[in-house]
């Protein structure tokens, strides 16, 4: 049984009765032609059922799948849930529709004991979003496919793109201020520190054997100023996880108020510190008449009524931007170049001086 043969660029210009190379600038928008032209090949086109160049054979030509792969931590469900994520996905997608290049998600999930996904996606380049010790390791492989790499807030090793951010200072620079409002008893809830996941309080070892760059380093900026606060690991980036490490941070084993309980809550993203907020409003504090709460990105935060929290904003949407330029400029054969990026304070309404 024969199969009808798909109707190519060179049967529409014969059709319209021009050469192949300008039936081929109609469909490529790159170069203006004269609209009667124009006109002609479209008519052609439909008069032939042809919908435009075949995407499969120009990658074959060009031997690109034209999909960038996106490296995220822990469960996608998850991921998505932060809108720090979907702003930097947001950035990075415009970026990378200057080169019409779809979005490949993968996991770096600890738990799977075959090897990372990066090294046999079929991609153009890969981004990752921070770096684990498991997904360096597999960059090599990376590598040596020849494969651009950019990294977002990691260290993917020597001759990896960064875009970084001021995370130890706009922590410091937070914790500074409510220091200045007074506050001296004081404790942090933080992301998670390394790959594994798992809430808890935070302990010398398990700082000691952290591999996430954000949270050590939101970390560091926080102990510039408070050198010896207790703290307490949330398992995630989740308002759900901001409630239960506030609940451990302001009540004993049996639900009651700690009598030394903190008068001030840092916490490394803002959905955490609306999880604070919650909790703290549910055990009969008000905030921040009885406890003050900062945050960590400058998203708009929901749940938290007329409150509007006290934090530092992020540039997301640029920092996801300026990695897909950089993917942009290595898929093009330029170097690559390390972006930074600077985090601003925006005053709220749940900070208050002791």
């Amino acid at each position: 049984m024969s199969t009808a043969r798909r109707a190519t660029i060179a049967d529409v210009a014969r059709e319209a009765g021009v050469s192949t190379s300008t039936a081929s600038v109609v469909f490529s928008g790159k170069v203006n032609v004269a609209d009667a032209t124009r006109e002609k090949v479209l008519a052609a086109a439909a008069s032939l059922g042809y919908a435009g160049p075949d995407p499969r054979a120009a990658s074959l030509r060009l031997g690109r799948s034209g999909i960038v792969g996106i490296v995220l931590g822990g469960e996608l469900r998850h991921a998505f849930l932060d809108p720090v994520t979907t702003a930097m996905m947001d950035g990075l997608a415009d970026a990378l529709a200057s080169i019409s290049a779809g979005i490949l998600l993968l996991r770096d999930d600890p738990h799977d004991d075959e090897a990372p996904p990066i090294t046999e996606a079929p991609v153009d380049a890969v981004v990752l979003i921070g770096c684990s010790g498991r997904t360096r390791a597999a960059l090599e492989i990376v590598r040596q496919r020849g494969l651009p790499v950019v990294v977002i807030e990691g260290d993917a090793g020597e001759g990896v793109p960064r875009i970084t951010l001021d995370n130890r200072e706009a922590s410091a620079a937070i914790s500074r201020y409510v220091f200045d409002l007074g506050h001296t008893n004081v404790a942090t809830v933080t992301l998670p520190l390394d790959a594994e996941r798992g809430r808890g309080p935070l302990t010398p070892e398990r700082v000691a054997q952290a591999t996430v760059d954000v949270t050590l380093d939101r970390l560091a900026g926080f102990r510039e100023v408070f050198p010896q606060a207790p703290g307490v690991m949330a398992d995630a980036s989740l308002v759900d996880e901001g409630m239960i490490a506030a609940r451990t941070l302001l009540t004993d084993a049996d639900g009651a108020l700690h009598a030394d309980r903190p008068t001030a809550i840092v916490a490394q993203s803002d959905l955490l510190a609306v999880g604070v907020i919650r909790a703290a409003e549910e055990l009969g504090l008000r905030v921040p008449e009885d406890l003050t709460v900062v945050g960590f990105d400058g998203i708009a935060a929901d749940g938290l009524g007329s409150l509007k929290l006290t934090t530092i904003a992020q540039p997301a949407v640029a920092k996801g931007r300026a990695a897909g330029e950089q993917v942009t400029r290595m898929l093009a054969g330029e170097p690559g170049e390390s972006v930074h990026f600077t985090c601003v304070f925006r005053e709220g309404e749940t900070a208050a001086s002791l």
